[in-house]
């Protein structure tokens, strides 16, 4: 693609994307220490409800089953309505200790099914909602040590599963979010290039990716790369937006550790004419999470107002040359601007 087309597709000067987040952002949490959680119960409805309260947010993704179970879609309807949201996308729950040894990969025929009709069930309520896509985040397939399972087999599983899904619903779109790991040692899904193949081996239109910034952190990828690597197949779905220190998937706010690579990531998502929406992933244990949310919200429109102030050209010549240091202070010209410039307002 050429830098004219690139110009071509960008979206016009000065305005804005849509900023989401997914709805647990706002829910209550819990880790092997404090199994009674951070902060009071919270149901959807008491997320949604957080949610509307930052101001900036116009989408969630949601989690299904609703939390904490007995909660109906017209119920979920209503409050996205009352506080200005939409659904934008549905999480089905086939991760949880029902399918530990795997939802789509599970060795249990029957348990393997539940998997699929569950996510099915998702997919069903997010036409309802009117969801631009689902999103499939399988943690437990995969497996723990070596020998433990078929390689081969646990791919034809998985690859089957969401290409029988993707059939069903041919008016859906579905997103896999990758990860290296957790909750199980080694996933299916682990990688950028690996989700990419088994995309691939589906031979469906409506499957792509959601590329997690802090699982490509974790996984040792470059983010931008990985966006890139996407983009250029056209099976970049969505983004979750978030940081860690790369050694374990922390979920902390946007820009909180990576500065600058969080900026490249964004620079690659708007130099190839990605007009997604810009979603928030972030765990605030122990924050406020209407806080965390605006604060996520208000780094992500810095790095938004740092890609107006970038000199492409300068940038282009300095790249074409492989310059590193000439190329970071160019783009840091222009973050720290756009982040004085935020912060002062």
């Amino acid at each position: 693609m050429s830098s004219q087309q690139r110009i071509d597709i960008q979206e016009p000067a000065g305005a804005e994307p849509l900023y989401g987040a997914g709805v647990w952002h706002f829910a209550t949490y819990v880790d092997r220490y404090a199994t009674d959680g951070y902060g009071e119960p919270r149901t959807i409805l008491d997320a949604i409800e957080l949610a509307g309260a930052v101001g900036d947010l116009s989408v969630l993704d949601l989690n299904w089953p609703f939390p904490p179970g007995g909660i109906s879609t017209a119920q979920v309807k209503s409050a996205l309505a009352e506080h200005g949201l939409r659904a934008m996308a549905i999480t089905p729950e086939f991760y949880t200790g029902r399918f530990a040894k795997g939802g789509f990969t599970n060795p249990d025929p029957s348990t393997r099914r539940e998997a699929i009709d569950l996510v099915a069930s998702a997919a069903e309520v997010g036409r309802e909602l009117g969801v631009d896509y689902v999103k499939l985040w399988p943690g437990q397939d995969g497996y723990d040590y070596p020998f433990q399972a078929d390689h081969s087999d646990l791919w034809d599983k998985s690859v089957g599963a969401v290409r029988e899904l993707a059939q069903a619903f041919p008016d859906l779109k579905f997103a896999i979010e990758y990860k290296p790991r957790e909750p199980r040692n080694r996933m299916v899904f682990s990688s950028m290039a690996r989700t990419l193949l088994a995309v691939q081996d589906m031979g469906v239109d409506n499957v792509g990716v959601l590329l997690d910034f802090g699982h490509s952190l974790y996984g040792g990828e470059t983010p931008a790369e990985a966006a890139r690597m996407a983009i250029a197949r056209d099976k970049l779905f969505a983004i979750d937006v978030n940081d860690n220190f790369r050694g374990w998937d922390d979920d902390m706010v946007v820009g909180s550790v990576h500065l600058l690579e969080t900026f490249e990531f964004f620079f690659a998502l708007h130099d190839a004419g990605w007009q997604g929406v810009w979603q928030l992933d972030q765990f605030p244990f122990r924050e406020d999470p209407v806080e965390a949310a605006r604060a996520g919200v208000r780094t992500m429109r810095a790095f938004h107002h740092a890609l107006e102030l970038l000199d492409r050209d300068e940038l282009a010549a300095a790249q074409s040359d492989q310059d590193a240091l000439r190329a970071q202070r160019i783009a840091k010209r222009a973050l720290f601007r756009a982040l004085a410039e935020s912060e002062s307002e």
